[in-house]
């Protein structure tokens, strides 16, 4: 019954269910004593709270994940993070290919909505690059980890906290277990750790780009004309947004927030301040020490966020680059909206506005709501907003301030972003035919 129930659901309704069950699992598992240091039962609502977050690999918290949770604790964490950052969808795939399963064409469709990609052939092919590529670049990121922990931690802790902190980073989670030293410090005790920053920089970059991009160049290596026009502008759009952003966070507060500081540590948190919002969640510096115009351009970077059908949340770097491309070309008034010699389709840049102006809708409507019910500061909630809603966890201290009304919508807004806004909505109209019969046109004035 439950099966033939599944198998009527569309691709967006299963992930949208999906994740659903997966947080409550969570839920009921982070509730049992076995899960808390002190071995008393979790309250429901933090519970909720820290399991939507992980499954939606956010990183938002209200209890110190060092300090609070026990060692099943975390590792139930790091499940519902692996999980989240991958895909239900993906990683049951790859128990029926572990048990040597046929994939049927509607599990490719899953898997395709899943990735977010537009052809169904070649989705299982991706899917085991997508294992082999995961297991191959956490595994790196938890042995560089090791390097550095290891001589303060010991082998087991260092080890550990290698290997968390690498899947954390890599499914751009943004959950650490750095409160041993500070509660809340997130990383930081290693602000000027080159090692640390450039291996965690270089995960969430990975985790963010998109598994398509992963893809096509995994098939097209370094021929950059021979790339999908997606991959082209991901990589063009990340090299702006990384280097430009450094720069940025690098000029505006290198005799502010990073006074006092040698040059490594500059440059390391500057790279960290401008990699993290995309959308880990991690920070080497505290956030609510920030200059205004710092918080601002970190909000603008957490709604862009990273690739489509990656780790990554926010609007997507395509999305932004499209609607850039086409008000170019409304305002130089070109036949068409063109890039890298190629033509964008007018349903892509429908669909981009669209996405956009969902995101706009949820997260002005409950940066509204929270402001009206506690009356915090417009920038400090809106930053707060954006970051749950773009999956990215970072926050300026706001987030132990919420009651509870202001929790639930929090936590809603983080399994929203990880769904996708657009996508969310549409799972409630997937299966509604449109009308056969169009109503006649009658212009408007706009602007």
């Amino acid at each position: 019954m439950i099966r033939r129930t599944f198998n009527h659901l569309s691709g967006m309704q299963l992930i949208a269910v999906g994740f659903f069950f997966l947080i409550m699992a969570g839920t009921f598992l982070l509730m049992l004593p076995v899960s808390s240091r002190d071995g008393a039962f979790t309250p429901f609502l933090t519970a909720l709270f820290t399991a939507t977050s992980a499954s939606c690999v956010t990183g938002l918290i209200l209890v110190d994940t060092c300090t609070h949770w026990s060692l099943f604790g975390q590792l139930v964490l790091l499940t519902l993070i692996q999980i989240g950052g991958l895909g239900f969808i993906t990683i049951g795939t790859a128990v029926s290919l572990a048990l040597h399963r046929k994939i049927g064409l509607k599990q490719r469709g899953w898997i395709r909505e899943s990735f977010n990609v537009l052809d169904i052939g070649g989705v299982v092919l991706l899917l085991k690059r997508v294992l082999k590529g995961t297991a191959l670049f956490e595994g790196a990121g938890a042995l560089l980890l090791f390097v550095r922990f290891y001589p303060k931690m010991g082998f087991a802790q260092g080890l550990y906290y290698g290997i968390f902190h690498s899947i954390s980073a890599f499914c751009n989670a943004g959950f650490d277990l750095m409160g041993c030293y500070e509660p809340f410090s997130s990383f930081t005790a290693y602000y000027d750790d080159p090692l640390v920053t450039l291996t965690l920089c270089s995960l969430i970059l990975i985790g963010g780009i998109g598994f398509f991009v992963w893809n096509d160049l995994v098939n097209h290596k370094w021929h950059f004309r021979k790339y999908a026009l997606q991959t082209k502008m991901v990589l063009s759009c990340s090299v702006v947004l990384i280097f430009g952003g450094a720069l940025f966070f690098y000029l505006v507060e290198g005799n502010r927030l990073f006074a006092g500081m040698s040059t490594t540590g500059k440059l390391c948190s500057a790279l960290f301040c401008a990699v993290t919002p995309r959308t880990a969640g991690f920070n080497t510096t505290d956030i609510g020490s920030l200059s205004q115009g710092s918080r601002l351009f970190s909000i603008l970077l957490m709604f862009i966020g990273g690739g489509s059908g990656s780790t990554a949340g926010g609007v997507k770097m395509a999305t932004i680059f499209v609607l850039l491309l086409h008000l170019r070309s409304t305002l130089l008034r070109t036949t068409g909206t063109n890039i890298f010699g190629r033509r964008i389709d007018d349903a892509t840049i429908t669909k981009a506005s669209a996405l956009l102006c969902t995101y706009l809708f949820f997260s002005l409507t409950a940066t509204l709501i929270i402001c009206s019910v506690q009356n915090f500061a417009v920038g400090d909630t809106l930053f707060e907003v954006t970051s749950a809603v773009c999956t990215v966890g970072m926050t300026t201290g706001l987030t132990g301030q919420l009651n509870p009304f202001s929790q639930c919508i929090i936590a809603f807004l983080m399994y929203v972003g990880r769904l996708g806004s657009l996508s969310f909505a549409l799972s409630f109209t997937d299966h509604k035919k449109p009308a056969h019969i169009m109503q006649p046109v009658e212009e408007i004035n706009i602007g």
